[in-house]
């Protein structure tokens, strides 16, 4: 059984009672994606798969906010299927750097690979799935749909970003709908275009239907 393989494996089992949105389909469909990005790009494959198959490994959201708990699972993983210690840093940066964290959270480190990475993993949090997976979360942490009277907090800090209680629609001017010009490769730019746009349309008719209009 080849690395990736056994990867697989490994994340199916260590997520298999995890929330909805955060679970082994979430990777699986990071992971279809940054193949989709990777043909139009020259990286090292190998480091591609692996960070997309253990950037969700232990989100820290579920950790009581440890960001340490990740990185420490798969690089005790990947030690023990001998990868090379290269291979090792290279995937742990990927994980470390990868989250919007309220979009002021300034890289500690850049490669093509988590540039493929995070695109992979931004669009599965846009579009019709990332809509879904919103609303998942957000009765996760039994959050009310939507309140008029609480304004979408923009340039939040790490720390409001992850302490946030608003109202689940709160989060699509929070995140969703700046990662449209986020994305770091030709190919994530031109689907996350597509699927902006049915986020917007999405908005639109909730509106229409919250204020009773035909």
């Amino acid at each position: 059984m080849s690395l990736i393989d056994k990867t697989i494996l490994f994340v199916k089992q260590q997520l298999e009672n995890a929330e909805g949105g955060h679970d082994w389909f979430h990777i699986e469909r990071v992971y279809k994606n940054a193949l989709l990005i990777a043909q139009e790009e020259t990286c090292d494959l190998t480091v591609v798969k692996l960070g997309a198959l253990l950037h969700d490994i232990a989100d820290s959201k579920f950790h009581n906010g440890d960001e340490t708990v990740g990185p420490k699972i798969a690089r005790a993983f990947l030690e023990s299927q001998n990868a090379t210690e290269e291979t090792i840093v290279h995937v742990i940066n990927i994980i470390e750097n990868i989250s919007f964290k309220g979009g002021n959270f300034e890289k500690k480190f850049s490669s093509k690979e988590l540039q493929i990475v995070q695109d992979a993993d931004r669009l599965d949090a846009i579009g019709a799935i990332g809509i879904a997976r919103c609303f998942n979360y957000g009765g996760f942490k039994n959050r009310a749909l939507y309140n008029p009277a609480i304004a979408p907090k923009l340039n939040m800090s790490k720390e409001e970003y992850k302490n946030s209680d608003a109202p689940t629609l709160n989060h699509f001017y929070e995140k969703l709908l700046l990662l449209k010009d986020k994305m770091n490769t030709v190919t994530g730019r031109k689907i996350a275009e597509a699927r902006h746009q049915y986020m917007e349309n999405f908005l639109s008719q909730f509106y229409a239907e919250w204020e009773g209009e035909k």
